[in-house]
């Protein structure tokens, strides 16, 4: 039987590469050959032992050590257990080019029952998270050569002229579905679901995306903040009109400059991506009457933070959307629109470190480096697309 190799997170702070057994594909299942698989932020609060994720609801829980990380991915079909169709139906063969998605929904609880996003699923399971290597068939993360994906996974075709190092960072492009919400909030209350001001807060791979969804559906105004030089310029070449170092200017000073850039009243949408709780604080002050904030960086429990209700939501009439995943539809849309634009925005910079397995813990450090953006694992050599 084959094996492969995968980078394990052994337990906080410790990185080991081991070899698994690749298990035949049982009916549903595809065995997936890796091109790239990203280090998200949720990964680095992984690797720091920071481990518990969906606070406060049915699938609430602290991870389990050992795992292969990696639920950002792009990869080649190379077997699969029968007939196993995409997300548009189409039957997967050897050789397709795939992203899978990074849950696996049960389909049978409330919430799978009655349209809700997939990640609300009372029995959810994630892929480098919650699906352990200690559990059989163990290559349920992609920092591996190759990945189990589990019958019942959500299989998304990668477009022809979409680039892999582009098609892996799908995933997280599918997460800003917020920015879709709060444009819908905004004209419902008044407001126009385009041509209006939009401030991100933190501009890592996560906060860059919500930048160019915000930039594509029509922002004319779009504000980055973010303790990191580098990513502050990529958040200009990406848009950005106004950028604010974290390091260099107080909470205080950045509220007063948005409202300053924004005729004084503040911005109409805030898009909490930084992970830091305090931001969300921030976030609430910096928006405007009316406006909307929406919290997609605070998966990883890091504790709470004091607001008042009334001065900073009830009578501001400020809506909040919480973003706990991506969406399954956000997907192959995300895929289009990426493939749409890649002449027109700067893509192919996004993902500025590709790094073999053996160095894993090295590419844990530079991830966490402000000077890198996305880094990705190539676990079978750079491709050569």
């Amino acid at each position: 039987m084959a094996s492969a190799r995968a980078a394990v997170v052994e337990r906080p702070g410790r990185i080991e590469i081991r070899n698994f057994e690749i298990a035949d594909p049982e009916p549903g299942a595809v065995i997936l050959k890796m091109r790239y698989s990203g280090i998200c932020g949720t990964d680095k609060h992984t690797f720091l032992g920071e481990s518990k994720q969906y606070a406060g609801t049915p699938h609430e829980r602290d991870l389990t050590y050992p795992l292969i990380c990696g639920h950002e991915n792009v990869g080649e079909v190379v077997a699969t257990g029968g007939v196993v169709c995409d997300s548009e139906g189409r039957v997967l063969k050897p050789g397709d080019r795939i992203v899978p998605g990074a849950n696996v929904a049960c389909g049978q609880c409330r919430f799978c029952r009655n349209g809700f996003p997939y990640y609300m699923c009372e029995h959810l399971e994630d892929y480098g998270n919650s699906l352990h290597c200690g559990r059989a068939p163990h290559l349920l993360g992609g920092w591996a050569e190759h990945m189990y994906l589990l019958p019942g996974s959500v299989l998304f075709r990668v477009p022809d002229s979409l680039p892999d190092h582009v098609a892996v960072l799908t995933e997280i492009m599918a997460v800003t579905h917020g920015v879709e919400k709060a444009n819908a909030l905004l004209g419902q209350f008044g407001g126009t679901p385009f041509g209006g001001s939009v401030a991100v807060l933190g501009v890592g791979p996560l906060g860059l995306c919500h930048l160019i969804k915000a930039r594509l559906l029509g922002a004319a105004q779009i504000i980055a903040t973010d303790r990191h030089a580098t990513r502050l310029q990529m958040a200009r070449d990406f848009g950005a009109s106004l950028t604010l170092s974290v390091d260099e200017t107080t909470p205080e000073e950045r509220i007063a400059r948005v409202r300053e850039s924004t005729g004084g009243i503040g911005a109409d949408m805030v898009l909490d991506c930084s992970g830091v709780p305090a931001s969300f604080v921030e976030a609430l002050k910096m928006v405007r009457v009316g406006g909307v904030v929406v919290e997609a960086g605070a998966f990883v429990d890091l504790g709470p933070v004091q607001i008042n209700p009334n001065s900073d939501i009830c009578t501001k009439n400020v809506s909040i959307i919480g973003i706990g995943g991506e969406t399954a539809t956000s997907y192959l849309a995300g895929m289009r629109l990426m493939a749409a634009n890649l002449d027109r925005l700067p893509f192919d910079r996004i993902v500025t470190h590709r790094m073999p397995l053996d160095r894993a813990e090295e590419a844990m450090a530079i991830a966490q480096d402000g000077a890198s953006m996305k880094v990705v694992f190539a676990p079978n050599g750079v491709p050569a697309r």
